[in-house]
């Protein structure tokens, strides 16, 4: 992990004293035990979480939820089929699949259970997530999966928003202040969702009791609907535009820590 960090970052992790984001993100994987932390990632405990705190119209329902897809499909497309304890372990069904498609879909999707998500790149509360599969319907417009918005919440206060554009092809992400500024312009300028203000409210509402947590939510027809939680973005692995982002993430995640302490 500590090569692949310097292979990235082309310098190796400051663990004993870390003042950068990216290398908190390396702490809390390697140190940080906290049991509350599998909860989120589970894709299915987190939406019961997510109704719980907001209500049910916050989350998307599932179509399906088992650990083996069935010789034919048992959910209306189109959909989303996704691991329910990895990350980026997804298929986009954008019509019923082909006898073919589905045989390949179903091997796809065994693979993701032969094995814990997590372990590789040491990303501990993945690996304590039950093993399962879960299928959504396809939110937004046509085949297309919708723009993500990433806010991250340091201490129960909201202020960052990550905007991820065309996720399944050429993905980029652009990184906003709380009020939608971009900290680095350049050629992506997206519009500010139009429930921003409501999303930032409901970030900080699910991340009371955290130093840290990043809430993910997609915006459908003009209101705000939960994605996920994520406990290490990017693993801590992918570069910011510039390096005092990073540190001034870093600075916030310390801050947060010292207020809870």
């Amino acid at each position: 992990m500590l090569l692949t960090y310097a292979w990235r970052h082309r310098r190796l992790p400051d663990l004993a004293a870390p003042r950068r984001f990216t290398e908190l993100v390396q702490r809390r994987k390697l140190t940080d035990r906290d049991p509350r932390q599998s909860a989120l990632l589970d894709k299915i405990a987190a939406k019961a979480l997510v109704s719980a705190r907001l209500g049910p119209e916050w989350i998307t329902p599932s179509l399906w939820e088992g650990d083996t897809l069935p010789p034919a499909p048992p959910f209306a497309a189109p959909a989303i089929l996704k691991a329910r304890h990895g990350c980026n372990q997804y298929a986009v069904l954008p019509g019923p699949p082909r006898e073919l498609a589905w045989r390949r879909l179903r091997k796809r999707a065994a693979r993701w259970m032969t094995r814990p998500y997590g372990f590789w790149l040491s990303e501990w509360a993945y690996q304590q997530v039950p093993r399962g599969l879960l299928v959504e319907p396809l939110l937004g417009d046509g085949p297309a999966l919708p723009i993500d918005y990433k806010i991250y919440v340091f201490g129960g206060r909201a202020t960052h928003v990550q905007v991820h554009l065309d996720r399944a092809g050429r993905h980029r992400w652009v990184l906003h202040d709380r009020d939608f500024r971009p900290l680095i312009p350049g050629r992506d300028q997206p519009p500010a969702p139009r429930s921003l203000t409501v999303m930032l409210e409901a970030a900080e509402e699910l991340a009371r009791g955290w130093d840290f947590l990043r809430i993910d939510f997609y915006e459908i027809d003009g209101r705000p609907r939960f994605g996920e939680f994520c406990l290490y973005p990017g693993s801590g692995l992918d570069p910011f535009a510039a390096d005092w982002i990073d540190l001034e993430l870093g600075a916030l995640w310390h801050a947060a820590r010292s207020q809870a302490s």
